[in-house]
């Protein structure tokens, strides 16, 4: 694993979080951090997912994945900021 492919995971974790919280209808008492956190495991687990489902890689931009990862982008920041707000 290079510096490169973590930042790219990083990177990538913060669209992928940033558009699930932003498609997430309220508010999210979650900060930024966390919501890179979620949008990375997002990204992963829908990778995962897309390679067992055999969603074939292509060259240009895999929209099958990249909804998969929003899709539990959302899920995921959704149930961060539930499981914060039952703490509080």
């Amino acid at each position: 694993m290079t510096i490169e492919s973590i930042l790219g995971a990083i990177v990538i974790g913060a669209v992928i979080g940033a558009i699930g919280r932003l498609l997430l209808p309220g508010r999210q008492a979650i900060g930024w951090i966390l919501t890179i956190v979620v949008g990375i495991v997002a990204a992963l687990i829908g990778t995962a997912i897309a390679q067992v489902l055999g969603v074939a890689t292509t060259n240009g931009i895999d929209w099958i994945e990249l909804v998969m990862q929003v899709v539990l982008a959302i899920v995921g920041v959704g149930l961060v900021a539930g499981l914060k707000r039952s703490r509080v």
